[in-house]
């Protein structure tokens, strides 16, 4: 069924991302309704088309073309309960989530708006002390406030410990997450098909403290066990909390997954073999 109403989303600090959602609004804009982002509306002086990303849903929005990098497409996700299927146009670097190269964009968009199909990759449920925070899309990271700093935490999978750990911190990723910071981190590359967490420590102070691949269904908890270190949580690098000793954090699988549109341009492997080599 054809694509009868989209949103996009660009990096609006960026003017080669600008220019190229002027370019896509004018190419497409006869052929199917486009709401814009306020960022980009106010940056492209369309403010007739604004619609904040949280509300696109409702207002009967279909898709979201992202334009920018991974970043864009992260915190469009993370402003959605329940994620819309989106697009990504690669104007950054490496970019594992965005699959369309600016010169491929025109014609690659002619053929999502004639009907799409989409992937759900899962995301990660955060609270700490039983309040929500954003889900994570890519990875929930903690980590040292303070420069130069180690800490100590615990952590555990469906109340069994796995590990107390001395570290700098520690990256609890999706499978679409693994080839981000915790691949950095020295932690697997994981297929996105695969209903999976990964734990992988930062800089542990022992040698023995590994990688963990853990069910997607599990509840990870992690504990700060010397009152006085300070530490802070970074969602998907876009959200950060700071946490005391007497917090906890707790991550489970998310309702709501993020949802990718379906591109023929690369496969996982592929694609894994080209950013990476």
């Amino acid at each position: 069924m054809r694509v009868k109403k989209i949103g996009i989303v660009s990096r609006f600090d960026n003017q080669e991302a600008l220019d190229m959602a002027r370019k896509i609004i004018e190419a497409f804009e006869e052929k199917v309704d486009i709401v814009l982002s306020p960022g980009t509306a106010e940056h492209l002086c369309i403010n007739d088309r604004c619609t904040p990303v949280e509300n696109m849903r409702d207002e009967g929005v279909e898709l979201i073309i992202s334009v920018g990098g991974d970043g864009t497409v992260l915190r469009s996700i993370s402003k959605m309960d329940d994620p819309l299927p989106t697009l990504g146009i690669n104007l950054g670097t490496l970019g594992f989530l965005v699959d369309v190269q600016p010169d491929e964009a025109i014609s690659a968009m002619e053929d999502v708006l004639r009907g799409f199909t989409y992937t759900e990759r899962s995301r990660l449920a955060v609270h700490i002390n039983g309040r929500a925070l954003p889900p994570a899309t890519n990875e929930v990271v903690l980590i040292t406030a303070r420069p130069a700093k180690i800490l100590t935490f615990r952590v555990s999978v469906d109340e069994s410990m796995i590990e107390e750990l001395r570290a700098d911190g520690v990256v609890f990723a999706t499978p679409t997450g693994s080839t981000a910071y915790a691949m950095s981190a020295g932690g697997p590359i994981v297929d996105p098909r695969v209903d999976a967490s990964l734990i992988v420590p930062l800089a542990p102070f022992k040698l023995s403290a590994r990688p963990w691949v853990v069910p997607a269904s599990s509840k990870i908890s992690v504990e700060m066990t010397i009152p006085e270190k300070e530490a802070a949580i970074v969602i998907d690098g876009q959200h950060s909390y700071n946490i005391k000793a007497s917090d906890k954090v707790i991550l489970t699988k998310a309702k709501n997954p993020a949802r990718f549109v379906s591109s023929s341009i690369n496969s996982f492997y592929e694609k894994v073999q080209s950013k990476l080599a």
